[in-house]
């Protein structure tokens, strides 16, 4: 983490929260941000992402719900 960035103990936890929950992640479900949406999405039976048009977009019909209350964005710095 950058030194200038100060942190609530309440950022702190989340993190943290966020690191755990990283460590036991199922395998096939994997995170889509689209649209500021946090998507939750099952991984085609072969354990690969589900895309469509040869990776050209993702496959709408493999997800599983949104995360609504945290800010993301998909886009590239």
């Amino acid at each position: 983490m950058k030194d200038f960035i100060e942190l609530t103990k309440e950022e702190e936890k989340a993190i943290a929260s966020l690191e755990r929950l990283a460590k036991r992640w199922p395998k096939s479900l994997w995170l889509y941000s689209a649209s500021s949406s946090l998507c939750v999405m099952k991984c085609k039976p072969d354990g690969c992402v589900a895309d469509k048009n040869n990776g050209e977009s993702i496959d709408p019909d493999y997800l599983v719900t949104q995360i609504r209350g945290i800010h993301n964005d998909g886009g590239d710095w």
